[in-house]
């Protein structure tokens, strides 16, 4: 067990993740502000962005990248700067560390050292457009990024599917069909709001069904980071309901047969049903090595 006093004093640094504005920098806190203005060091997800705002707020904290590519060799750099007193801001290139962004394992090597890890409150562009979306805003579930791969990424809303709450995801506009398609697949057509460019000039909420999304971005050019705020499954499938769920292969197809269902029917739902060939399903019912 570990108990973290924040603002205890210690011979350690602390480390400090701080949100930048999503798009509008008058969200930018005061106490973000004084945060950068007093740390040691900025570690930035890209120097140049972070530049940008160092620059309109006037602070002249000196920064390192710490990003992605290259967390493995900074990490043990970082954490030596805080084990010797000096304290350090993480920023992101847009909203909160850690968020479909990098920073999570700089907090695990911190939390292992016993260093304090303190988060400053601010823009997350999730939440921000949950609560003007119209969806119920609890219970929701922050999912971020699907995988790219289609296989992979219908895999990932089968995992999800049966959810009831809110689900949020963000999504590249260049991927955002492709991905409304495979949701539609799997998921059904649900209610659906895509917020983009949220804080900005242009910001926008998209509010419809699923299949109403696909058919706007068939006719309209698609810009801009998304938002994916989607409804909760309202009839989840009970495994409690599911005769098939605690039955071997072969016990299913037979299930299915005894229902009325002819074998080879039965053989390719049930090999549908488990996600495994048809013919594995067919040897293993008609035991077949």
């Amino acid at each position: 067990m570990q108990i973290q006093k924040s603002f205890q004093t210690s011979e350690n640094g602390k480390l400090y993740l701080v949100p930048t504005p999503i798009g509008n920098l008058k969200d930018m806190s005061i106490r973000s502000i004084e945060v950068l203005k007093e740390v040691d060091l900025i570690a930035a997800e890209d120097t140049r962005n972070t530049q940008k705002i160092l620059n309109h707020f006037e602070i002249e904290t000196k920064k390192t990248s710490f990003h992605e590519h290259n967390k493995e060799t900074k990490i043990n750099t970082l954490i030596d700067i805080l084990k010797n007193g000096e304290s350090i801001a993480q920023v992101s290139d847009a909203g909160m560390p850690s968020i479909s962004d990098p920073g999570h394992e700089l907090v695990e090597a911190c939390i292992k050292n016993n260093i304090s890890v303190i988060s400053i409150p601010g823009a997350t562009a999730g939440l921000s457009s949950l609560i003007a979306s119209g969806i119920a805003p609890q219970p929701n579930l922050f999912y971020g990024f699907l995988p790219r791969k289609i296989s992979e990424q219908k895999n990932s809303l089968n995992e999800v599917k049966d959810f009831p709450f809110t689900i949020i995801f963000y999504e590249a506009p260049h991927r955002l069909k492709k991905t409304l398609k495979s949701m539609v697949e799997i998921l059904g057509d649900r209610e659906i709001v895509l917020a983009r460019e949220v804080t900005k000039k242009y910001e926008e909420y998209l509010r419809g069904t699923i299949h109403e999304m696909i058919n706007w971005f068939e006719e309209n050019e698609v810009r801009g980071e998304f938002v994916l705020l989607v409804s909760g499954n309202s009839n989840p499938q009970s495994n409690e309901d599911d005769p098939l769920v605690d039955l071997a292969i072969d016990k299913q197809v037979q299930f299915l047969i005894d229902k009325g269902e002819k074998t080879n029917e039965a053989i390719k739902k049930i090999a549908k049903k488990n996600e495994i060939k048809r013919q594995e399903v067919y040897n293993i019912y008609h035991q077949i090595d």
